[in-house]
Order: structure tokens, then sequence, then C-alpha cells
């Protein structure tokens, strides 16, 4: 699942990747949505200060972690302000 300011890359709020892990899964994204994986992740590897991701419904920050077949990913553009 992806935030809308991603949807303009996919078209869709929801799509389908495959990867061992996160960062496997942006990879593959980014094969299919070239520019997506940019948004999200930054040029050393981490994600971006302003994306949350969620694995199955719990908040991951690690790109290493393994992914099962079945696991769902949500994307989350976290808002700041005051």
């Amino acid at each position: 699942m992806l935030p809308s300011a991603l949807r303009s890359y996919t078209g869709t709020l929801h799509v389908e990747a495959d990867g061992e892990t996160l960062a496997a899964l942006f990879h593959d994204l980014d094969r299919s949505y070239p520019g997506l994986r940019f948004r999200v992740v930054d040029e050393q590897g981490q994600l971006r200060p302003n994306m949350r991701v969620f694995v199955n419904g719990r908040d991951c920050r690690d790109l290493q972690r393994a992914l099962g077949a079945q696991d769902a990913v949500a994307v989350v553009l976290a808002l700041s302000g005051g």
C-alpha cells in the first residue's frame, strides 16, 4: 500500500512486488515504477526520515528485514509541522 504522494508513480494504491527483504522489495518496485525507490530510500540506502514502513501492521525501519510471500507492506508519508 502506498501513500497518495507516490501514486503518481503507480497510478494505484495497492501494488505487488517481490523481495526477500524490504530493500529487495523496493528495488523490485523501482523496476516496475522507476523513481519510486528514490522517494522512499535515500542515497545511503536508508529510509527517508519522512517515510514510515509497516510490515503486517508493525513499524519497521530496517531495510534488511526479511519478508515472507504473504507479508503486507504499507508505506506511509509521515507528516510534520507544528
